[in-house]
C-alpha cells in the first residue's frame, strides 16, 4: 500500500505523463455510461466526495449531463481527458486561489485516478465516478472562485451588486473541451489589477510563512527603543525587514540566507538602531497602519512578531470579499476601504492608482452601533452648508442628558429644537418642556449650518437604510490619528473641496472656486448630479500597492473573525483524506 506522500508524488508524475502522451479531448469515443452516471448522480454516492451537502449542486449536474446524453465529459473510459487533468491540477492548487483545496478534493480525486490507471480496465463504473465526482468539484471550485464562497449578508453586508450571471454548468462543460483550462479558468476571477496583486502577494507570504523562526525577536530591554539606542534583536530585525521589503539594499546582511545568523556575537554597532534600520521600521509601520515614527514600541514589535502564516490568510479573506463585487466595473465608483481609513474616486473603470483620487477618511466606532456598515449605494446629490439632523437615538442619548445638565447646551453647540422634517422646519424655544419632548421623540433636533456644524460645509447623499453618508468636518485634527474610528457611524473626509470636484466633474460650471464659495456661503443649497456615482463601502485588511507594497490593516471590527466562521461552518468536510474507493471495485496501487 503507497503511503499519502508517495501517492501524491505519484499523481503529478501521473498527471505530466499523461499531458505529454495525450492530446485527448472530452469528446471522445464512449463505452455506455448512461445508467451509472444517472445513478451516481442521483443516489450522491459519497466514495470521493460528500454529495449530502450539495443537493442543488447534484441537480444541475443532473441536468448538465442529461443535456449531454449521459457521456462522460472527462475521459473516453480508458483515460482522462487533457482538460480534465488540468483542472484536478487547479483543485490541487486551489490555494494559490485563495482557496481552501479541502473544499474540492483534488487529492482525493487524484487516489481515484492513480487507481484508475493501475488497475488497467477497470470498468465504466469507476470512470463514471469519477467523471461525476470531477463534476461536482468543479462546479463548486468555479462558483466559489467567481461569486465567492459566502453570501456577503450571511456576515452582515448589504453588497446589492449588479452583475451578469454566471452559468456554471454550461462554463463547466466548456472547460471539458477547451484549449487553455488554465486561462479559462483565469478569466472567471475579479479582472481587478490589485487582485491580481494580492493573488501575487498570497504566494510570497505563504513562503515567507513556511521559514522558521524569521520573525522570531528577542524582547523589547526598555518599553520603547529610539534611533541610535542598542537592540540585540537589531541583526534578526535587519534580515527579517530585508526579506519583507522594507529595508533597502535587497540582501540580508552578510549575504546570509535569511534564517542563518552569523557566526560569533554581534558586534555592538550590528546592535544599534541604524539610521537605514529605523527607514525600514518607518516602512514596517507604514505598511501596517501605524505611525511611522521609526520608533521600536510594543505594537510595532507586536506586528513584526505576528506569525506571516495570519498575514497570508488576511489576503485570503481580502480576496474573498473582492470577489463579492463586480467582476469588472461598468461605470467609475468610488470605494471607501473602512479598515483602511481610505476613500478611492476612480476616474475611469480601471483600478490604476494613477487615475485614482484617494484621501483619508474618518469612520465610525468599533462599538456595534456606530460601526459603519458595508454596503453599496448610488451617490444622487450633495448638500452645501447642510444642516445635521441628528439622530433620535444620538439625541437621547448624548443630547437631552447634556440639555438637562446645561439648559444652554443646546444653544451654545448651535443646536435649535424643531417639530417635523425638512430644512424648513421652523425653530422652537429652548426650554426644559421642549427637551423632554425630545426625549419622547415628539420633536427633534438640529443643528445649524455653519464651519461648527457636525458634518462641516458639505456632505455627499446616497439613499440607504442606515442614513450614512460622506462629510466634511470641523475636527481637522483627528485626521493626524493613524487609527480613525471616531465617528457615529458616517464618514467624514478629509479632502471635502476635492471629492466635490470629483462628484461634479459632468458640471463644469462647477469650478473649485465656485465650491469653496457655496461652502463659506449663507444658505443651504443642494446640488443634484447629472450621473449618479455607485460607492461601495467594503473591508479588506489587506492591500497590495502597485509598487509592491503589501499593506494590512488592523480588523478593527472583527468582520474577518465573523469570514473566518463562516467559512469553517459553510459546509461539513468531505470524507477524510485517506479513504480509497472499495478494493472489490478498483484496484489499490501498491
Amino acid at each position: 500500500m503507497l503511503n499519502r506522500s508517495t501517492l501524491l508524488s505519484r499523481t503529478a508524475a501521473v498527471v505530466f505523463t499523461i499531458l505529454a502522451a495525450s492530446h485527448t479531448t472530452a469528446a471522445l469515443a464512449q463505452g455506455p455510461a448512461e445508467e451509472t452516471l444517472r445513478q451516481i448522480i442521483e443516489e450522491g454516492n459519497p466514495a470521493y466526495l460528500d454529495w449530502s451537502t450539495a443537493l442543488a449542486d447534484r441537480e444541475l449536474i443532473g441536468k448538465l449531463y442529461a443535456a449531454n446524453g449521459y457521456r462522460l465529459m472527462w475521459s473516453d473510459g480508458e483515460k482522462p481527458s487533457t482538460a480534465a487533468l488540468v483542472l484536478l491540477q487547479e483543485l490541487r492548487h486551489a490555494s494559490e486561489r485563495g482557496l481552501d483545496p479541502e473544499d474540492y478534493p483534488g487529492n482525493r480525486l487524484a487516489y481515484l485516478l492513480i487507481d484508475l490507471i493501475d488497475s488497467g480496465h477497470p470498468g465504466v463504473e469507476q470512470w463514471a465516478l469519477f467523471d461525476a465526482s470531477l463534476s461536482l468539484a468543479g462546479l463548486r471550485f468555479l462558483s466559489d472562485l467567481h461569486y465567492g464562497r459566502i453570501d456577503p449578508a450571511s456576515v452582515g453586508h448589504n453588497l446589492t451588486v449588479e452583475r451578469i450571471r454566471l452559468d456554471i454548468p454550461t462554463t463547466l462543460a466548456h472547460l471539458a473541451t477547451a484549449v487553455n483550462v488554465g486561462v479559462a479558468i483565469d478569466s472567471l476571477e475579479p479582472q481587478f489589477t490589485h487582485y491580481a496583486l494580492l493573488k501575487r502577494e498570497l504566494a510570497r507570504y505563504r513562503e515567507l510563512a513556511a521559514r522558521e523562526g524569521l520573525n522570531d525577536l528577542p524582547p523589547l530591554p526598555a518599553r520603547s527603543l529610539k534611533p541610535g539606542d542598542v537592540y540585540a534583536g537589531a541583526p534578526q530585525l535587519e534580515r527579517l525587514l530585508t526579506v519583507l521589503g522594507d529595508m533597502a539594499g535587497g540582501q540580508p546582511p552578510s549575504a546570509l540566507p535569511p534564517n542563518a545568523q552569523p557566526p560569533g556575537e554581534p558586534s555592538a554597532a550590528a546592535q544599534t538602531l541604524t539610521p537605514p534600520l529605523v527607514d525600514a521600521i518607518k516602512h514596517f509601520q507604514y505598511r501596517h497602519g501605524e505611525k511611522p515614527d521609526g520608533i521600536l514600541g510594543a505594537a510595532t514589535l507586536a506586528e513584526l512578531t505576528k506569525p506571516l502564516s495570519l498575514r497570508a490568510r488576511q489576503i485570503e479573506l481580502t480576496m474573498e470579499r473582492w470577489r463579492w463585487l463586480p467582476s469588472e466595473l461598468v461605470s467609475a465608483p468610488i470605494i471607501v476601504n473602512i479598515p483602511q481609513f481610505r476613500l478611492f474616486a476612480f476616474e475611469s473603470t480601471a483600478d490604476s492608482e494613477a487615475h485614482i483620487r484617494q484621501m483619508d477618511v474618518i469612520v465610525g466606532k468599533a462599538f456595534e452601533a456606530t460601526q459603519t456598515p458595508v454596503f453599496t449605494a448610488d451617490m444622487s446629490y450633495l448638500v452645501f452648508r447642510p444642516y445635521w439632523e441628528v439622530p433620535y437615538s444620538i439625541a437621547l442619548k448624548e443630547i437631552v442628558p447634556a440639555a438637562r445638565r446645561n439648559p444652554s447646551y443646546i444653544d451654545q453647540h448651535q443646536m435649535e429644537i424643531v417639530r417635523g422634517a425638512g430644512d424648513a422646519a421652523v425653530g422652537l424655544p429652548n426650554t426644559a418642556e421642549n427637551v423632554e419632548l425630545v426625549a419622547k421623540g415628539t420633536l427633534r433636533v438640529r443643528q445649524k449650518p455653519g464651519p461648527n456644524n457636525s458634518l462641516g460645509l458639505v456632505k455627499f447623499m446616497f439613499p440607504n437604510p442606515y442614513n450614512v453618508y460622506l462629510h466634511s468636518t470641523p475636527a481637522q485634527a483627528l485626521f493626524a490619528e493613524s487609527r480613525r474610528d471616531f465617528s457615529h457611524g458616517c464618514v467624514r473626509v478629509s479632502d471635502p473641496v476635492g471629492l466635490a470636484q470629483y462628484v461634479l466633474r459632468d458640471s463644469p460650471e462647477w469650478t473649485r472656486e465656485r465650491i469653496q464659495a457655496a461652502m463659506n456661503g449663507t444658505s443651504t443649497l443642494t446640488v443634484t448630479l447629472k450621473n449618479r456615482i455607485r460607492i461601495f463601502f467594503v473591508y479588506g485588511t489587506a492591500l497590495v500597492t502597485e509598487k509592491g507594497d503589501a499593506l494590512f490593516f488592523d480588523d478593527i471590527y472583527a468582520h474577518d473573525q465573523r469570514l473566518e466562521a463562516a467559512l469553517n461552518s459553510r459546509r461539513p468536510r468531505t470524507v477524510p483524506a485517506m479513504t480509497r474507493a472499495p478494493a472489490s471495485e478498483t484496484h489499490t496501487g501498491s
